[in-house]
């Protein structure tokens, strides 16, 4: 027999009838293995989105609440948006805008959120109403603008538009303007934030600082742009564009000329919920790390390798018993010798 039939021989008779050897072996090359950085190809279902966010003056309208405490449109947006970031999937991308005047503009292009999450999170924090400049808020032209960033964009990233569809100077009957592109290019989202019932409008200055609610004399009541047309009754003063509420049919009605939908934000989960729609998602190339589960695989071999001891050891371990002598008819009873006189019987 030469050296390598014995060697082969020696392993067989070795590794035969011997569970222990081939579960360690076994978790060895699994671990092993994990060095090796493994990965499969597969296809992810990630989402890519821009949010632009009105900032004009009628998101200050406190027509929402969290806890029992009034809260504005502009932050009830923005808490609903921070508990989406936490919704998002790894390898999903997101980024900012705000809307204010008549278009829109990208403070933040779509990143990475689980990469990013903390730069996300502040710079979501510092957007708010002193970023608007002009008391203006062309509410269809604002979304028309949003839909060109997105479709110029490199990822071609879903438009999610948030507002409350407050036009401001009010556009007269029938004089939106016209979308003049291919509807349903870009896909998306508007969200319509605000209640149903119209409230005054907050005043602020640049600074941010309260002055009161805009009074019926101080905003356009028409449609300045159409002098020609004026709604009967609609005079200096005469009519509610200083009251805010959502316009949700105007905002239905945008969704429909663009191709996008349209949701009400109601709860923060509802809009987790829109934004992880399989609607938008798109099926993006990655490879999944089969590190994890080589490892666990390790785990589990090295578990019932100790598992597999337990029955032995409870059978080999007895009860211990200590004995004690017994004293009977021909047996000496064995006593502590005393001191010579002690026992009687002696």
């Amino acid at each position: 027999m030469t050296v390598r039939e014995s060697t082969r021989a020696w392993l067989r008779s070795s590794w035969r009838g011997q569970p222990d050897r081939w579960l360690l072996g076994a978790a060895a090359l699994a671990l092993g293995a994990t060095l090796l950085r493994p990965s499969v190809p597969l296809d992810r279902e990630l989402f890519s989105h821009v949010v632009v966010i009105d900032v004009t003056q009628s998101m200050n309208v406190q027509d929402h609440q969290f806890d029992g405490k009034p809260m504005s449109r502009l932050a009830y947006a923005k808490f609903a948006l921070r508990e989406t970031l936490l919704k998002l999937p790894c390898g999903s991308k997101l980024g900012w805008g705000l809307f204010t005047e008549y278009r829109s503009y990208l403070l933040l292009a779509p990143v990475e959120v689980c990469a990013n999450l903390q730069e996300l999170r502040s710079t979501l924090e510092q957007i708010d109403g002193r970023m608007a400049w002009t008391g203006n808020s062309e509410i269809a032209k604002g979304l028309f603008s949003g839909l060109g960033i997105a479709r110029q964009l490199p990822d071609k990233p879903s438009l999610v538009f948030v507002t409350d569809g407050h036009e401001a100077p009010p556009l007269a009957p029938g004089r939106h303007p016209a979308f003049n592109e291919k509807p349903g290019e870009v896909q998306g989202l508007i969200v319509g934030v605000g209640g149903l019932v119209p409230l005054p409008i907050p005043k602020f200055d640049p600074l941010g600082r309260a002055l009161g609610f805009w009074a019926a004399n101080e905003v356009a009541q028409t449609d300045p742009r159409v002098a020609a047309e004026v709604r009967p009754g609609a005079g200096a003063g005469a009519g509610n564009e200083h009251l805010s509420a959502l316009r949700e049919a105007y905002l239905r009605q945008l969704a429909s000329d663009t191709g996008l939908r349209f949701m009400r934000l109601q709860e923060p989960q509802a809009l987790a919920e829109a934004l992880t729609s399989p609607t938008l998602a798109r099926p993006v190339p990655a490879r999944a790390d089969l590190r994890g589960a080589l490892a666990a695989i390790a785990m589990a071999l090295l578990l019932a390798r100790h598992l597999q001891h337990w029955p032995a050891r409870w059978v080999g371990r007895r009860p211990h018993v200590r004995s004690v002598p017994v004293v009977g008819a021909g047996v000496r009873s064995a006593t502590r010798p005393g001191r010579r006189g002690s026992n009687p019987w002696q």
